[in-house]
């Protein structure tokens, strides 16, 4: 049973709100889905075996991966929730930026460690409860409010930190011990990730507002008929969505021992790639944890076999943007064939 399948009863307490492509055929379409960007993952690792055996399968160069899709994949993890809400964040990694400079003030930095990562979760929270309450009360577009909220954290971040690299200092060590700290061979900060996509895919198939979720992305005035306070639910889901660019602020303070407005840099183009990538409609109504993160997964393994392999970062981006628009065509195809 796929993930969507299982939040087929969205809705509460039997309210009969319906999941669009919440079962059936299109259930197996995601089933099918899921094999393609595995099998694709598969031919990436052959790739990167056949042309660079010497350094794709050390144990260093995966844990690399791993490391670097940690911190989008904390932020992919929100904008799924946000997408299958019928939205979209673009702010995402401008308010990783802003997080992470506030977290790394030496203001901020002489109340210790823990006191940089509550501030950095609180801003990047704040900050998202601020993109839902433009979009659902201000009546705002989301593409708009979003830009809006980019452009301005971005700046924000750039005037806090002068435009400088702000550095974590020694004594905040228990940062960065995130990523030096190694469990059965990986990162903390791995850990971390693998903690936030257990717990999104628990949300979002196991909870109400799973299931709440699925029907405002699918049908926002049915699900309004229905009970559901769509405002308030779409005011949650920015609100989620900043509360994991305050996590991956967290990281990559971890991951470069700095916070920095040019942190984040196109994260929102990655993590929304990633997320149609794994099969979740645009429109909304549709999507899974898991396909997000193995079409992560799939971008990440693409950079890391262009940087082994010395090729130009510009012919780099042209090919995510082509699977890109290959992706979406083949989602528009295979919804026309099962509706």
């Amino acid at each position: 049973m796929t993930e969507v399948d299982q939040a087929a009863p969205a809705g509460p307490a039997g309210s009969g709100v319906k999941v669009p492509g919440a079962g059936g055929r299109l259930g197996r379409l995601g089933e099918v889905r899921h094999l393609g960007l595995v099998a694709a993952l598969v031919l990436l690792a052959i790739v990167g075996l056949v042309t660079r055996p010497e350094n794709f399968a050390t144990s260093s160069n995966l844990v690399s991966i791993l490391a670097l899709a940690s911190t989008i994949g904390v932020i992919t993890v929100g904008q799924t929730f946000v997408i299958i809400g019928g939205g979209i964040d673009l702010s995402v990694g401008a308010l990783m930026a802003l997080a992470s400079v506030w977290a790394t003030t030496l203001a901020t930095q002489a109340y210790g460690p823990v006191v940089m990562i509550v501030c950095a979760v609180l801003v990047g929270t704040g900050a998202g409860l601020l993109n839902g309450f433009l979009i659902s009360y201000g009546r705002m577009v989301p593409f708009i409010a979003t830009l809006a909220m980019m452009v301005a954290a971005r700046g924000l971040a750039q005037r806090m930190s002068n435009q400088r690299t702000q550095l974590v200092q020694p004594d905040n060590s228990l940062i960065v011990d995130l990523s030096t700290t190694r469990v059965l061979g990986l990162p903390l900060l791995v850990y971390i990730f693998a903690l936030v996509v257990l717990i999104g895919w628990i949300v979002l198939n196991r909870t109400t507002f799973g299931r709440r979720t699925y029907a405002v992305g699918g049908n926002p005035e049915a699900a309004r008929l229905a009970g559901i306070d769509v405002r308030k639910h779409t005011l949650m889901l920015y609100a989620l969505s900043g509360l994991c660019c305050g996590i991956a602020a967290v990281l990559i303070m971890a991951r470069t021992t700095t916070g920095s407005s040019t942190h984040g840099d196109l994260y929102e183009l990655d993590a929304i790639a990633a997320v149609i990538i794994g099969g979740t409609l645009l429109s909304g109504g549709r999507g899974t944890i898991m396909g997000s993160i193995l079409g992560l997964l799939i971008f990440t393994v693409i950079t890391n076999l262009f940087i082994l392999n010395g090729l130009n970062t510009a012919d780099q981006l042209v090919a995510k943007g082509l699977i890109i628009v290959v992706a979406v065509l083949l989602q528009r195809r295979g919804l026309k064939t099962h509706t």
